[in-house]
């Protein structure tokens, strides 16, 4: 049986590798116990024993290695005090303690990652630890931005599941507020698109939160309205499921007099409003005679 004196000669040649204040640390950086896995940073603290007070990262085959320890010891899968037990069991095993007391705190966690990206203000990788939930990951991610569609995908364990964000966010529905536990991915996909262009006083790219609810008119609205010389027929540029590009033409004249029925829109239409040449023309030819008109009653027109 070895003697306690071959631990005090060991001791003396560790305490100048191990920083004297590491228990003290260790308390300090004690996260919220959770079971541990690969790469998790752990402090072991062994009263009246600073030749095995260190902190160790547990390694890819799962398990964690002392000075004078034959073997590792496994640390995945179990909770710290449980690992606190294991590590004083090895200890007297093999006779280097007759009772020993060991501490075991978490300093870093790198084993619980959740991955927020997509339409989010500020994508990032974090560390589950606590309670986390989607609503809790998406606020680390500082919200979603303008451009974020209607549901969020939430992948773990190889399988996708859609999630509402009305259920998540408008409605609160806490059966959406899923709990995480490290491992999962969480994306944002950006909403779907309609685009407008030509004679509107605001063209661009709208997002579409409702499919059902978006029309010709709506995109009008959104688009600040119609210029003075858009065109009574509009027209709207769709591709087919074998992605062949189709004109639909459209009576924007009667659909704005209420004389036609709205017509849906879908993800990814453009909607062209082109210019109306000949009133344009006609508006200009009237607006030249108009000046030319008052100038010659006002004296203003010299000849020549």
């Amino acid at each position: 049986m070895r003697t306690l004196l071959v631990a005090s000669i060991f001791t003396a040649l560790c305490a100048a590798q191990s920083p004297p204040n590491l228990m003290e640390d260790a308390g300090k950086a004690n996260l919220p116990a959770q079971r541990l896995g690969v790469d998790d940073l752990v402090a072991v603290s062994v009263y009246d024993a600073p030749e095995l007070t260190r902190t160790v990262r547990v390694e890819t085959d799962g398990t964690i290695h002392l000075p004078l320890l034959k073997n590792g010891i496994t640390a995945t899968g179990i909770y710290p005090g449980q690992l606190e037990s294991s590590i004083a069991t090895e200890l007297k095993d093999e006779e280097i303690l007759v009772d020993p007391l060991v501490k075991v705190t978490v300093v870093e966690y790198y084993s619980r990652p959740i991955a927020v990206m997509g339409a989010v203000k500020k994508p990032l990788t974090f560390q589950a630890v606590g309670t986390v939930t989607v609503l809790d990951a998406l606020a680390k991610a500082e919200g979603l931005t303008s451009d974020a569609g209607t549901e969020i995908l939430l992948t773990r364990s190889d399988q996708i599941e859609h999630i509402s964000l009305k259920r998540l966010m408008k409605d609160a529905d806490p059966a959406v507020n899923y709990q995480l536990h490290g491992g999962e991915e969480i994306r944002v996909p950006e909403a779907g698109k309609i685009f407008v262009v030509g004679n509107v006083h605001k063209p661009g790219a709208f997002p579409v939160r409702d499919p059902g609810d978006e029309s010709v008119l709506k995109m009008i609205a959104l688009s600040e309205g119609l210029t003075p010389y858009s065109a009574k027929i509009a027209y709207i540029y769709r591709r087919d499921a074998s992605g062949v590009k189709k004109e639909i033409p459209v009576e924007l004249s009667k659909i704005m007099q209420r004389k036609s029925p709205d017509i849906q829109l879908q993800i990814d239409d453009l909607l062209y409003i082109p210019d109306n040449s000949a009133r344009r023309l006609a508006m200009t030819t009237l607006d030249r005679l108009s000046w030319f008109a008052a100038s010659t009653a006002s004296g203003v027109v010299v000849w020549h």
